[in-house]
């Protein structure tokens, strides 16, 4: 499985449960994109990593929700 699959798959994962604990995305790949501005191991915007702790749930749950979509994005665009 991809590292892109497993973060598609933890995204679902988050979405899905109804536990008011959030985890966080990071992954420890701390890499930013340079035209992107994405982190390459989370998906996550400059923006979206500083401000995650002071975030509640439903923020949080929305920044999934972009990685979900950043995900599938890329997983189209890598399929032969």
């Amino acid at each position: 499985m991809s590292v892109l699959s497993r973060l598609q798959r933890r995204a679902e994962q988050v979405l899905e449960s109804t536990d008011p604990y959030v985890p966080s995305p990071c992954v420890s790949v701390c890499v930013v994109h340079p035209t992107e501005g994405l982190c390459e191991g989370c998906l996550r915007s400059l923006d979206e990593i500083g401000a995650w702790g002071q975030m509640h749930s439903a923020q949080q749950r929305e920044v999934w929700q972009h990685i979900q979509v950043r995900c599938a994005k890329r997983l189209q665009i890598t399929k032969p």
